[in-house]
């Protein structure tokens, strides 16, 4: 990142702790404790009251996680930052808590298939309406957007479809009309994106896949860069009164957060914290991987066409240099003759494992029209762009040249 403070992976090694551990440990030990003691029924008095910050009962704060939401902080610049149980529950603590019954989202009509189902299932049940339009597009997201339109939610990269939004546009016209920008950033990570130079206001992601330092654990994260007037927002506005520009914040910890739980344990807490550190030395590999793939691809005769941001054949790649320094994650997709040659390729496969997930250390593929997609209809699945002859690939760690072995066998039907 293109930045005055320290590196990255400096940030990251060298935050400090919001405490100075009894033991001086060099790494932030696992608090797996539920209760916290006080000295006095004053001061316990006060942290319930919200005068002063301390951890009372784990399920709403914990020191481990606590020190990931700091070292998350450091590394992103941001205001704020919140860690749940996983990306589903980040992204549903976000909407619940910026849109009110009445009020609607417009959303990418292009999303992972469960962030899909949560808006449009979901959502709606809750009194909140979801207008799904082509982020790509910012006249068609003008035409969708009222005076009620709370919030612009869209993938940085959209998955599997790597369709890139320019955030830049989007964030303008969030900005007119009193919009806030809340991106799904789980494909491109801090490493390589700097969310609030873009206009976001809210970032969320799954830290299950670069951050957990391989699918160690699952766990979801809430930024919150301090770029929106709270007092603005109808869900937020006598939050705001109170709290100011820690209103979403500490709705989502006092009322969402703490009532539907979604809790971030200490132990994956550490996972995490490992992983943040050398989040970036996976994803230089990851990147220079997909790069041998996208070269190999171009003159396999069974690959009918690919599709990876980080390749100039790709039409967003100019925003892919903008935006991602060029390191456009490590999700591919390649689409062979049939829906019957993706299962012969799949079925064939001897070190890339057949799994989903993203992100992990090694390299995974997966069918999405007949996993991901399966629950919905052949008309949704073409509105969305699911093809039955993609297949979706994460691409790991592994030396290149295994994983081109691999693809050689596996395509030698």
């Amino acid at each position: 990142m293109k930045n005055d403070k320290k590196g990255f992976v400096t940030r990251s090694l060298h935050t400090p702790y919001p405490k100075q551990d009894a033991y001086n440990a060099l790494h932030m030990p696992v608090y797996d404790g539920v209760a916290y003691e006080f000295d006095s029924a004053e001061t316990i008095e006060e942290v319930f009251a919200g005068k002063q910050v301390a951890h009372a009962y784990s399920r709403t704060s914990n020191p481990t996680v606590e020190y990931f939401e700091h070292k998350m902080k450091s590394v992103t610049g941001a205001h704020a930052v919140v860690a749940l149980s996983s990306g589903m529950a980040a992204i549903s603590n976000v909407l619940i808590g910026l849109v009110e019954n009445g009020g609607n989202i417009v959303a990418s009509n292009h999303l992972f298939g469960h962030s899909y189902a949560l808006l449009k299932q979901t959502l709606p049940s809750l009194g909140i309406e979801v207008r799904f339009a082509d982020m790509t597009d910012e006249k068609v997201v003008a035409d969708a957007t009222d005076e009620k339109t709370r919030v612009y939610f869209f993938e940085t990269i959209t998955n599997p479809q790597l369709e890139i939004v320019d955030i830049e546009k989007i964030s303008q016209l969030a900005i007119q009309n009193n919009v806030v920008v809340v991106v799904d950033s789980t494909i491109t990570p801090p490493y390589v994106f700097e969310s609030k130079r873009f206009g976001v206001d809210i970032e969320v992601m799954s830290t299950t896949k670069f951050i957990s330092g391989g699918a160690a654990a699952f766990g979801g994260v809430v930024i919150d860069n301090g770029t929106f007037d709270w007092s603005k927002l109808p869900a937020l506005k006598e939050w705001s009164a109170k709290f100011g520009q820690n209103a979403l914040v500490a709705r989502i910890r006092k009322e969402i957060f703490r009532h539907l739980g979604g809790t971030m344990t200490a132990h994956t807490a550490h996972y995490m914290n490992m992983g943040l550190d050398i989040m970036a030395l996976r994803v230089n590999k990851c990147v220079e991987n997909c790069r041998a793939l996208a070269e190999y691809f171009e003159s396999h005769s069974k690959i009918k066409s690919y599709r990876y941001p980080g390749s100039d054949t790709h039409e967003g790649y100019d925003l892919a240099v903008k935006q991602f320094e060029g390191k456009p994650g490590a999700v591919m997709t390649f689409d062979l003759e049939s829906q019957e040659a993706c299962f012969q390729f799949y079925n064939r496969l001897q070190l890339i494992r057949r799994a989903t997930n993203l992100n992990d250390n090694k390299t995974l593929a997966i069918h999405p029209a007949s996993t991901i997609y399966a629950e919905f209809t052949d008309e949704e699945k073409r509105e969305m762009g699911i093809r039955s002859t993609m297949i979706r690939l994460s691409v790991g760690i592994e030396d290149s040249e295994d994983i081109i072995a691999d693809f050689n066998q596996a395509l030698d039907f």
